[in-house]
């Protein structure tokens, strides 16, 4: 066997040990937060709002994770309850994390007095920024692996460096390291977010939605390679139906992951990847049919709550002194944001 390209603990204090998953998954964390606060500034949005968000969106998006796998694997956990809090050793689901991140920006939006729909846009490539990097935190792990695969293929068709590959061979075989296929997705992602955010037809909340759409596609054709999917017994209609959809990738020259009978014959990340991406579209299509929102993305962002005297003023706003932060004046014969029902 290989030896591992690297040591899932980084240095030990005592009995207290430091794992390269709590800090790669941190680092993600910083990564988002960066890129929130430079597109914040174009806006006006003081820093502190985005690291207030960071400190209370974090744990928020783990407990949600977390709750989110431990309810699908249960039978694992409900005779060792202790092992439930032990995230270091991996088990956390991105929907979960999303789900919670969710609920606690739409408390905390609210409370400071910003349209929900124009912060998430703002995040959305750095959600991306943190499952990107995140997905390291698996790598070091050995977790969330693809099927059995060729080390030629690994070597001569991908053209992995040494450290993947060996890090790869997990039991007594060699694996597709789907963590990778996925992080590269998410760069991708965020390269397509900030190019579609400059364009003058986004209107608020799309990027939020475009981000969801992006995400799930490639979510759906990686999950089907993975070999630790959360799955259900549904009808084999719908498992027909799924495995249609996955068929291009077989065309690629690459096999579904073995999922045991007895557990199930639907992923649960599939499924829910294609409920995510018609909702997200119809959503769009809907909003756009009613002129819901009337905000466009590149639009002043206003605060219904008082601000300090030393906000920063948008780069926007610069040379346009009527146009400063929260206290944008609407154009002549448009309405006032403060008219414009919340997104």
């Amino acid at each position: 066997m290989f030896p591992l390209a690297l040591n899932p603990i980084v240095f030990s204090i005592g009995s207290l040990q430091v794992h390269w998953y709590g800090l790669i998954l941190g680092f993600g964390a910083l990564a988002g937060l960066f890129l929130a606060i430079r597109e914040g500034k174009r806006f006006g949005i003081p820093q502190e709002f985005f690291m207030d968000m960071l400190l209370l969106g974090v744990p928020s998006a783990i407990i949600g994770a977390r709750i989110y796998f431990v309810a699908f694997k249960w039978e694992d956990y409900k005779d060792n309850l202790i092992d439930v809090f032990k995230i270091w050793n991996g088990g956390i689901a991105i929907y979960g994390a999303l789900i919670g991140a969710i609920i606690c920006g739409i408390i905390y939006f609210r409370y400071k007095g910003y349209p929900f729909w124009r912060i998430v846009d703002i995040c959305a490539p750095g959600l991306l920024a943190g499952q990107m990097i995140g997905r390291w935190g698996n790598f070091v792990n050995q977790e969330a692996y693809g099927s059995v695969v060729e080390e030629s293929f690994l070597r001569d068709k991908l053209h992995l460096p040494d450290f993947i590959v060996n890090q790869m061979y997990i039991g007594d075989a060699f694996h597709h390291p789907t963590f990778l296929y996925e992080s590269l997705w998410s760069l991708l992602g965020i390269a397509l977010l900030m190019l579609l955010r400059r364009q003058k037809f986004v209107r608020a909340g799309e990027i939020f939605m475009s981000y969801f759409i992006w995400y799930s596609i490639g979510r759906f054709f990686i999950e089907a390679i993975r070999t630790d999917s959360l799955a259900f017994n549904g009808s084999a209609g719908l498992a027909s139906f799924m495995n249609g959809l996955w068929k291009p990738m077989e065309w690629l020259g690459f096999e579904q992951g073995y999922l045991d009978p007895s557990y199930g014959n639907i992923r649960i990340s599939q499924l829910l990847a294609l409920l995510i991406i018609v909702a997200a579209v119809l959503l769009i299509i809907i909003r756009r049919v009613t002129r819901e929102p009337k905000a466009h993305y590149s639009d002043p962002i206003v605060c219904t709550k008082p601000i300090k005297a030393d906000t920063i003023v948008p780069e926007s706003a610069v040379n346009t002194p009527q146009k400063a932060r929260h206290g944008a004046q609407p154009e002549q014969g448009q309405p006032a944001d403060g008219d414009k029902k919340e997104q």
